[in-house]
This record gives C-alpha cells, sequence and structure tokens, in this order.
C-alpha cells in the first residue's frame, strides 16, 4: 500500500534472454574493476558535471547482448540524468542510489572487454570522497555482489585521479577562484609562523583562560601529593584522580574534607558561589599547595581540567606557578554529531564525550535521525532500529532501508547500527559525570525517511495480524454466512507518519522523494510524543533531566502535502489557522512546541524551520516554550541569509551559532581532491579558519563567496541592509558540526572533528582581544600561532594517547637553491621526509641537500599517526 509509487518503479519485469548464475554474479564482480571518473566540471557552467564507469571484465562471465536479468546498482550523491548511454538505461532510484538497467541496445561486454558509460549528474564533483564505496551487481534470484575493488575505503581503488583543471575546479563560468594547494601553496601561507618555544606551549591551556598570571618555580605532582576536597565534588574528584593516575602513573590519595597538617604537599578542592561566574573557577598552583574554588561543581571540574591541560603529554608531571581566573564566554558550548547517516559504534560516541569535557564544551546535540537511519532503541518502536537502523538491498524495505551512501548491499556494511537503550543510558551517565547535557534530534517533518519507512513496515505487520486475527474470528464464528467486512487498524496507523493517499510529488536537496512526514496526520504527533516519552524515561533513569529536544525542521521539500487528502480535510476545517500548504510548517512546530511544553522540554529547530522565507521567522508568540532555540546554519553570504542569526535573536527566540562557512566540519581541511568532505558552504575549513572565527561579530566573518571571491562590502553583496543584533542575551553559544555522509568509519570521523573542534572551544570559552568588527589581524595571527604550537607540541600527542585519531595537516616545501625547506601550519608538529619514493623516512630538522631534479616526499607524524604525503620538486 505504502511502496505505492517508488515499488512500482523500482520491481520493474525483467525480460531475461540469459540468466546469469550466483556463482557467475560473484565471480564476475569479484574480477571486473568497477571505476567512477569525472570527465569535465566545465560542460555546462555550475550546474552540471560530465563523468564516467569503467567496466573492465578481467572475468570469465560475459555479460550478454540485450535484455538481461542482471542490473547494476551503484551509489552517487550526485544525481544522474535518466538517460539510455551504451544500451544501458541509468535510472535514479531515491537519495544516491541508483542503478544500470541492459535494453535491447545493449551490445554485451565479453571476458576481457572494457566498457565506458558516460553519464552526466548534478553540480560538480571535485573530492574523491563524493564517490561513494561499494557498487554491486545483481540478478533474478540471486543474491547481489559488491565489485570487489570498490569495497574499500581507499578511494584510489574505484576512482581515477584528478588532474586536469576541469576536474580540480568546480566550474569555469563563473570562474571557481579557488587556490589550488600543493606543497608550495602550504609552504607560503605557513611563512609567516614561528615554532613558538616548547616550554611555552605546553603552558598554554586550551581554551584559554579569561586571566592567567604566570609566577617563579613550578610544582612537580608526586605521590606525596594528596588532595583534599569538598564532599559535593566526590565524582569530579573521582574523574580527577583517574586521569592522574591512568595518564601519568599518579595514585594521589584523595579524602573528602581531609586536612592533615603533617602533609605539605595538598590538592585542595572547593566551591564557592562567591568565586567568578557559573561554571567559574580559580586555580593557584604554588611549589606545594594547589587550589581549585569552582563557582560550582562544573567551575570546579573546569579548574581540573585547567590543571591536567598544563601537565605534558608525557614524562614527569612539572606543573609552572601561577593564579588563574576564568569564565566561561558562552553558556552553551557545543558539538553536533550525526551518525544518523552513518553509524561510527558506541566508542566513537565516547571519545567525543570525553574530549568535550576536556576542553570544557558541555552539550552535544546528537543527531541521531535522519533519511538515512534512526539509531537508538525506542521501546514499543522495535522497527525504528530493525528496520531503520540497516540498509542493504531490499527495495521492498520490509528488513532494512535502501542501501545509501556507499553502505551497499548487506546488513553487514559500513553505516549500519545503534545504540541500546542501555548504551544510551550509560552515555547520559558518562555525560553527565563530565557535566555535559546531551541534546537529541528528532528529525522531522522533513530528513525523515528512515522513522517513515520503519513505521510503514509497522503498519504492515500490525495490519497483517490485525486481519489474520479477524479472519480467524470470522472463522470461528457460529455464522457461517457472515462476512469479513472491516479489520481494526487503530494499532496499525497509531505512530503512522505517511499518508497511503497522498499523491504529492517532490525531490529534497538529498534527492529523496519520500522523507517528508505528514503533518496532516495526529498520528505524526503520537509518534512524536512517544519517542519523546521512552527518551524522558531513559534520562530520569540515568538520573538526569531532559530539557532539550531538537525537532530539525530543516531542508523540507517543496511540494510536500500538497496531495495529501489529509491535509485537505484539514484546510477545509474551519478556524483552525491552516488555511494553505504554507501554515502547516508552522502548524508543526506548534504543535510539537505545545507537546514538549507540556512536559517541560524547551524544542529547538534549524534556522530554516522557523521561517517563512529569508526573512520573516514564525510569530514567536505562538510558541508557549520560555526557550525555544534555534541553530543559524545558512551563512552562505551572497545568498542573503546569513542575518538569520540576528533576526531570530531579535524576534525572541534563542539562538545557537552553527555557521556552515567556519563550523561545519564535514568540509574539508584543505582544497585538494584527496581531503574528505562536502564543499557546499565553503571550498575548505582549517583549523585556522575555525580559531577565527568571531561570534560576537557574524558580519565581520564574511570574507569570501562560495566561488573564492573576495568580500569587501556584505551589504553590497546582499543589496540590502544587515540588521543589528538588538538582543544579543538571545545568543545562547555556538556549536560545532559534523554531518556524516561521506564519514562511514569511527576513525574517520574522529580525524573530521579533531583538532578542528579544540579552535571550537576556544572560541565558545574565551573572547580574544583581536575580535571585533575591524579584527587585529596581526594580532589574531599571533594568538593563532600560539594555540597552534599548543597543538603541536601537547594536544595531538595527548588525543593520540587516548585513542582520538587525528587529520594532521600535510607540510608545506620547496626546493631552493638546491635545499629543501620545509614547514608546518602547525609550528613545532613533526615533518619527516623521504629521498627514495616514500621507501624509508628520515625527520626533518632543517633544509635538507638534495639532488638536482630529486622529488621529494614530506608528511606529519604524531607517534604512529601520520598525515597524507606531498611531493616537492
Amino acid at each position: 500500500m505504502f511502496r505505492k509509487r517508488l515499488i512500482a518503479a523500482l520491481m520493474l519485469p525483467i525480460a531475461a534472454q540469459a540468466q546469469l548464475s550466483q556463482e557467475q554474479v560473484n565471480q564476475f564482480a569479484a574480477n571486473t574493476e568497477f571505476m567512477f571518473a569525472v570527465e569535465d566540471n566545465f560542460h555546462n557552467k555550475d550546474s552540471s558535471f560530465l563523468g564516467s564507469i569503467t567496466l573492465t571484465n578481467h572475468s570469465d562471465v560475459a555479460l550478454p547482448a540485450g535484455q538481461g536479468d542482471w542490473q547494476i546498482y551503484l551509489h552517487n550523491v550526485r544525481k544522474m540524468k535518466e538517460q539510455s548511454v551504451k544500451g544501458l538505461r541509468i535510472e535514479h532510484v531515491n537519495g544516491d542510489l541508483h542503478r544500470l538497467i541492459p535494453t535491447s541496445d545493449f551490445a554485451g561486454l565479453a571476458s576481457g572487454e572494457t566498457l565506458v558509460i558516460p553519464f552526466e549528474a548534478s553540480v560538480w564533483i571535485v573530492a574523491y570522497s563524493d564517490f561513494m564505496p561499494r557498487a554491486f551487481v545483481v540478478a533474478k534470484d540471486t543474491k547481489p555482489a559488491i565489485f570487489a575493488n570498490t569495497d574499500s575505503e581507499d578511494f584510489s581503488d574505484f576512482v581515477t585521479p584528478f588532474s586536469e583543471p576541469k576536474q580540480l575546479r568546480r566550474y569555469n563560468n563563473p570562474e571557481d577562484k579557488t587556490i589550488l594547494v600543493d606543497a608550495k601553496v602550504r609552504f607560503e601561507r605557513n611563512q609567516g609562523l614561528t615554532k613558538v618555544d616548547a616550554e611555552q606551549a605546553v603552558k598554554r591551556i586550551i581554551p584559554r583562560p579569561q586571566e592567567v598570571d604566570y609566577h617563579r618555580g613550578s610544582a612537580v605532582l608526586d605521590e606525596s601529593w594528596s588532595i583534599s576536597f569538598a564532599g559535593q565534588l566526590s565524582s569530579e574528584v573521582a574523574l580527577f584522580t583517574a586521569d592522574l593516575k591512568a595518564k601519568y602513573g599518579l595514585n594521589l590519595s584523595a579524602q573528602a574534607d581531609h586536612l592533615n597538617a603533617g602533609e605539605d604537599k595538598v590538592i585542595k578542592l572547593s566551591v564557592d558561589a562567591q568565586v567568578g561566574e557559573p561554571e567559574g573557577y580559580y586555580l593557584e598552583i604554588d611549589d606545594d599547595i594547589i587550589r581549585i574554588i569552582g563557582h560550582d561543581n562544573a567551575g570546579a571540574f573546569y579548574g581540573m581540567q585547567s590543571l591536567l591541560a598544563l601537565l605534558p603529554a608525557t614524562g614527569e608531571a612539572t606543573l609552572p606557578n601561577l593564579e588563574v581566573r576564568d569564565n566561561p564566554r558562552y553558556g552553551w558550548r557545543g558539538m553536533h554529531y550525526d551518525n544518523g547517516r552513518n553509524y561510527h559504534g558506541k566508542a566513537a560516541m565516547f571519545k567525543l564525550v570525553e574530549q568535550m569535557a576536556r576542553y570544557k564544551m558541555n552539550r552535544l546535540h546528537w543527531h541521531f535521525s535522519e533519511d538515512e537511519g534512526w539509531r537508538l532503541e525506542i521501546p514499543g518502536l522495535p522497527e525504528l532500529t530493525e528496520i531503520g537502523a540497516y540498509r542493504c538491498f531490499d527495495l521492498q524495505e520490509n528488513r532494512c532501508l535502501l542501501t545509501q551512501l556507499g553502505t551497499g548491499p548487506f546488513k553487514s556494511g559500513s553505516g549500519n547500527g545503534y545504540l541500546s537503550r542501555a548504551d544510551f543510558i550509560e552515555l547520559l551517565q558518562f555525560a553527565k559525570a563530565r557535566h555535559i547535557e546531551i541534546i537529541p534530534e528528532i528529525e522531522g517533518p522533513g530528513h525523515a525517511r528512515a522513522s517513515i519507512k520503519a513505521m510503514e513496515a509497522r503498519y504492515r505487520r500490525l495490519k497483517q495480524q490485525a486481519e489474520q486475527y479477524a479472519q480467524g474470528s470470522l472463522t470461528n464464528s457460529q455464522t457461517d454466512t457472515q462476512e469479513f467486512s472491516q479489520v481494526d487498524l487503530s494499532a496499525a496507523t497509531r505512530y503512522l507518519l505517511s499518508d497511503p493517499k497522498d499523491t504529492s510529488s517532490y525531490i529534497t536537496v538529498q534527492n529523496y522523494t519520500d522523507n517528508s512526514m505528514n503533518v496532516c496526520l495526529d498520528s505524526t504527533y503520537a509518534f512524536m510524543d512517544k519517542v519523546t516519552y521512552e527518551l524522558q524515561q531513559m534520562y530520569r533513569e540515568a538520573g538526569t533531566k531532559l530539557r532539550y529536544l531538537h525537532i530539525g525542521g530543516d531542508e523540507v521539500g517543496a511540494g510536500s502535502w500538497i496531495g495529501s487528502p489529509a491535509c485537505q480535510a484539514l484546510f477545509a476545517e474551519a478556524n483552525n489557522g491552516v488555511a494553505g500548504v504554507a501554515d502547516l510548517k508552522p502548524y508543526f512546530t506548534q504543535r510539537v512546541a505545545q507537546l514538549l511544553h507540556k512536559r517541560g522540554i524547551a524544542p529547538g529547530v534549524w534556522e530554516d524551520g522557523i521561517m517563512y522565507d529569508k526573512v520573516n521567522p514564525f510569530n514567536r508568540d505562538e510558541y508557549p516554550n520560555e526557550v525555544f532555540f534555534t541553530n543559524a546554519w545558512d551563512n552562505i553570504w551572497e545568498w542573503g541569509v546569513a542575518d538569520r542569526a540576528y533576526r531570530l535573536a531579535n524576534a525572541g527566540y534563542q539562538v545557537i551559532l552553527s555557521h556552515g562557512t567556519h563550523l561545519y566540519f564535514d568540509h574539508p581541511y584543505e582544497a585538494h581532491p584527496q581531503e574528505r568532505g562536502y564543499y557546499w558552504a565553503t571550498r575548505y575549513t582549517d583549523t585556522e579558519k575555525v580559531f577565527g572565527y568571531m561570534p560576537d561579530d557574524l558580519y565581520a566573518n564574511a570574507d569570501y563567496t562560495r566561488a573564492r571571491d573576495k568580500i569587501d562590502n556584505l551589504e553590497a553583496l546582499v543589496g540590502r541592509p544587515m540588521p543589528a543584533l538588538e538582543k544579543p542575551e538571545n545568543v545562547l553559544g555556538m556549536q560545532g558540526q559534523v554531518w556524516s555522509e561521506t564519514i562511514r568509519t569511527e576513525e574517520q570521523v574522529l580525524a573530521m572533528v579533531f583538532p578542528r573542534m579544540l579552535a571550537v572551544a576556544e572560541r565558545a570559552w574565551h573572547k580574544a582581544k583581536w575580535e571585533g568588527a575591524q579584527p587585529d589581524s596581526r594580532a589574531r595571527q599571533q594568538d593563532w600561532q600560539r594555540f597552534a604550537s599548543a597543538l603541536a607540541i601537547k594536544e595531538l600527542y595527548k588525543l593520540d594517547r587516548d585513542g582520538i585519531t587525528l587529520h594532521l595537516p600535510v607540510p608545506g616545501g620547496v626546493i631552493e637553491q638546491g635545499k629543501l625547506v620545509a614547514n608546518s601550519a602547525y609550528p613545532g608538529l613533526s615533518i619527516e621526509y623521504s629521498l627514495d619514493n616514500g621507501s624509508t623516512w628520515q625527520p626533518y630538522k632543517q633544509s635538507v641537500t638534495v639532488s638536482a631534479n630529486a622529488e621529494v616526499l614530506l608528511r606529519s607524524r604524531v607517534n604512529n599517526q601520520i598525515s597524507r604525503t606531498t611531493s616537492v620538486r
């Protein structure tokens, strides 16, 4: 019933002239090379590009000419134009899933032959990570088989290298002015940086405190020290002592309010609300006494983190004598983590929370529901994880969701999985102990395909049970002539998110045609309330409280609900404030906000989920919630919506700064095809760019357009005045975002976050003196230099010690007058060079004499972690 147009399209009749056996399918996939290529990004301005797929048949199996019983499925995030090429029909299935179907014009593919299949797809591709792995072939009555060379996370296995400008640049009309990086470009960019003294780098606390006074001398922690603490800090002290033991081998005795005059080396930990502001602290280190006084428990905890931050990564636990007076800039210092699209495992979440706490961040925005997945067990709704947490090759979606984002055809593929209820309660307790609040997100009404399809599967299951029950009742009836006329489907439809009679047609930015919850069904709100109830129970069991719940709201497909009879009926009701489709998003947010208000929960949305258009927010007075927070993300300067953060704050909404140009960690670190990530907001975002973000002066961050044209006058670019911030108290803080379309493993997601997250922690906690409408660029460069040196000499090694996969900057380098000269974006970071194409490596300390016409390879290293290599000629 609910599979309607999609399944009708998917289940095409197969006119097979020759059927392939399972053995033949397996052999063909194992021995046929499948390669993607970008042919020309310049062919159609900035609207579409030309690409190709090359099949090289090294197997003994020939694909027969003409129509066949086989099909090839592939993932492509750029929607491919539907057309027939080389006798193969290219079709878009849904999302990123496409397929190739043989037609009567197909000439066949014999053993030893190569077939090049040209295609046209939307916009452009300049990063290898846009191409997804795990293409597969399937024939009638066979299991699918993955093309072996695509079953890889090494892009070089299935993507042809980019070398020409039409492959490396997005477009030439308008001109793509991106500076493509190589060793020379990096070297020139890094030349203004000089290494900070190692001792000074170790002293640099990240995030930087508000006030630090250094004194002569130092304290050396050893087991002659003891800890005396206020009883209310028992939980914080347990973590503190565990860290000292695990990382420095120090087993310090700790007792509540223990004062022993005979012990002259003591760490005193206490709480005093007269010290600083909420979450603030005072830290004093002297030769034989250390004092940490927190304004509250969180402040004391952050004082302990500052003490730990002052310790070197390895070696003797030496601390400089100093005094620190510190308070946070913002009360909301967050990270957004999307594992709805790709699940990276339980451990990744715990590692992220642990490091957030080390750098004094206190909000984890967990994006656990998406089109591609639902990642949390919900009691009473088993389909959410049995179906919604897995992707595989099941066109009917009875066992799993449609495969997406490089998962391939099997449930064992990448991106699948979820947290159990017990796992999440454990995570909540882990986060609570570290003063981190987790804000879950139930995506709706758009981006909800996983929950929609799960609830359709639930409907089918319960409908079948109801029909069987009714049929059994009829069979057992004493009245043989009684006719079976009606089935009770109330249980089946209770949490249904889609209208079976809806004829609406739309396609979203991510190329989905069926991912909008039907906001006109009461069952949609029953679903939202049921999930919220279960979340509240988990929080309570964890000993904490669900204070915030994000409800998405963004990127709803234009055309959703137009053909829904349920919505037409709603429009026909008198005096309900819903007269047409434009009223439906406000209707949805109001109903859900009211549900949450009754539960004492503050709702949140992405900015476009609370806007009628570019400049007009929904009426704030329609929402009973004291706090209604919005994530301001869409600040593509030339699109004219970068002022929404101020418009929303001025309208009475609370704002979390989440801007795509500076705070999206799914974007590449640099403009190079080997760097992972999307690049829709900006071509790249390195750690220095995040560090330079100025949250108090949004318009001062306007640097370049997407085409990399320099912005000198934002108002002239937009063509209208930019509103000032009238209610700064409504800007709660800022957060980094990592979206996971191109990120399939724990190692990949951690490297996309670290070390950029440390720069978010810096800006969310500390307002630098160089910030402002006219920033002091020289002071900023000096501040960045000290920060980057602290990364290189201390922080990266601590992160590595804690099991964090890092993104290390590729070195810069040139050969001048026969000498190799190299540098790093992080002054002091270890650089290695190779003169024999990578067979052996030597540490780079100073300029190295090389032979004429030599090719030198460079890379960065932190312990066993290395960067990409670069070539210097």
